[in-house]
């Protein structure tokens, strides 16, 4: 089997790209590098360095058996900035590069898309069939992209696979609130900064399992369209995620908050998605939001601290 893994060199669509080749796949990774880096990339997957933006790329999915597009600008926060970044990496990408899949022929295509898409539920766990009114303009581009794989399933004949994902930690993240309170600690020991007033209280799930249940649907579900939530049973705040990295990194700053019950324009102050849909499929995740923070601070402390040795 050949897989095309968009996005492959960034932090989930590496860890992906790892599972598939140690089961056996050929991996082709596309990824334009903005967000990305090589060192993620299986040494035995194929890197294309490609825009998705602004290049085609039908003759090389043409050699596809099944396309995983992870590739997206991950940063919610620069909505609020600059839209067009997100204009273009999400939504022109996807466009061209559905429009490559129907020119080449290639029918299942399996979607990465977000909790944001939400906006701020009314109903918790929050179920695939809420409505999806998003509050930020990267939950609004990538609901976009969901209904431009939709059409294009229900148009063209395809099969698609769209899982809007919780919060995904773990090793090679590269932003995120993890990864931000160890820069911002690393900087200065003494203080943390915490956007908003630490309450956010959300769900978190280990890359490894976002990885599983995506494969676990993807082998299970056989509709034209099929939507799940990928997330975990619980939740855990943002000032518990700060006390959990402060610990692992042996200090005790002063947690100093921005106030106001969200981190950033855009932000989600709660968020707790329904598994039930992936559950009756037989998933579960192996750990839960706090220990998928342990572990992740664990990991990314010996990445970007390689002398520290946390207990």
């Amino acid at each position: 089997m050949k897989a095309i893994v968009t996005g492959g060199a960034g932090f989930i669509g590496s860890h992906l790209a790892d599972r598939l080749i140690d089961e056996g796949w050929e991996v082709i990774i596309l990824d334009n590098l903005s967000s990305g880096r090589r060192e993620f990339v299986n040494e035995n997957a194929e890197l294309l360095v490609v825009d998705l933006a602004r290049e085609r790329s039908h003759e090389i999915i043409r050699e596809a058996d099944i396309i995983f597009h992870l590739a997206a600008n991950p940063d919610v926060k620069i909505g609020a900035e600059d839209t067009g970044i997100l204009y273009e990496n999400n939504i022109l990408a996807t466009y061209n590069l559905m429009e490559d899949v129907r020119k080449a022929d290639v029918e299942r295509v399996i979607f990465t898309s977000t909790s944001t898409v939400y906006g701020e539920a009314e109903v918790f766990p929050t179920p695939e069939e809420h409505p999806t009114v998003p509050i930020s303009v990267y939950g609004a581009t990538k609901l976009a992209c969901e209904a431009i794989l939709a059409s294009y399933a229900r148009t063209f004949g395809l099969k698609v696979w769209i899982f809007r994902l919780a919060n995904v930690i773990g090793r090679r993240s590269t932003h995120g609130v993890i990864y931000d309170f160890i820069k911002k600690l690393q900087n200065n020991p003494e203080r943390l900064e915490i956007l908003g007033d630490g309450n956010q209280k959300k769900s978190y799930i280990h890359v490894e399992d976002c990885i599983d249940a995506m494969i676990h649907a993807f082998r299970r579900a056989n509709d034209r369209v099929n939507i799940f939530n990928i997330g975990n049973r619980d939740q855990i705040t943002v000032k518990r995620i700060a006390e959990i990295v402060s610990r692992e990194m042996n200090l005790s700053p002063e947690f100093i908050f921005t106030g106001g019950k969200r981190g950033w324009k855009g932000d989600v102050p709660v968020m707790l998605l329904s598994i039930k849909k992936l559950e009756d499929l037989g998933w579960k995740p192996k750990y839960t939001s706090e220990m998928a923070v342990k572990k992740s601070v664990r990991e990314l402390l010996k990445d970007m601290m390689p002398e520290a040795e946390p207990d």
